[in-house]
This record gives structure tokens, C-alpha cells and sequence, in this order.
């Protein structure tokens, strides 16, 4: 069965390529779709691009959401890799 879990987290780095790309490799590990989503606006973390698109800031909350088999160890490992973004 599918799970979905999601939580809000406040960014403590900028979310440019460098925190980005350690996202994306951390999301690629699991098989649960990973998204984040900041001011209206959803990006895939498979998805350097999308993630960077965002424009999300450090100080400013995002919600990140996994759906899938593997849902919680894939937000647990994602929100790990963005509070090491620093």
C-alpha cells in the first residue's frame, strides 16, 4: 500500500544548485515520489531545475511531501539533506 506523509520545514541555506543537486541524489535513492513546494508553486526533487525554480530563500518555510511505498524514509533522508545545506 502507498503511503504519504508531509511536513513543513524553515530552509537555513538558499535552495541553489549546490543544495539542489545533494537533493535531487538523495530523492533518486528512493522509489516514493518526492515534492516541494514553496509559495504556490511544486517542484519534483528528482529535478534540479524545478528545485532551483522554486526561488525559495534560507529563513523561509517550505513543505516537502513524499507519496509511496517508501514515503517516510524518503522525507526523513530529504529533510536531513536540507538541513545540511548550510
Amino acid at each position: 500500500m502507498s503511503e504519504s506523509c508531509e511536513t513543513t520545514l524553515v530552509l537555513p541555506a538558499h535552495l541553489h544548485a549546490r543544495p539542489a543537486g545533494a537533493l535531487v541524489k538523495v530523492a533518486a535513492a528512493f522509489q516514493s515520489t518526492v515534492e516541494v513546494e514553496f509559495n504556490g508553486r511544486t517542484a519534483n526533487a528528482r529535478g534540479v531545475l524545478g528545485l532551483m525554480s522554486l526561488g525559495a530563500t534560507a529563513g523561509q518555510t517550505v513543505l516537502v511531501r513524499a507519496t509511496g511505498e517508501d514515503a517516510e524514509a524518503a522525507l526523513d533522508a530529504v529533510i536531513a539533506a536540507l538541513e545540511a545545506a548550510v
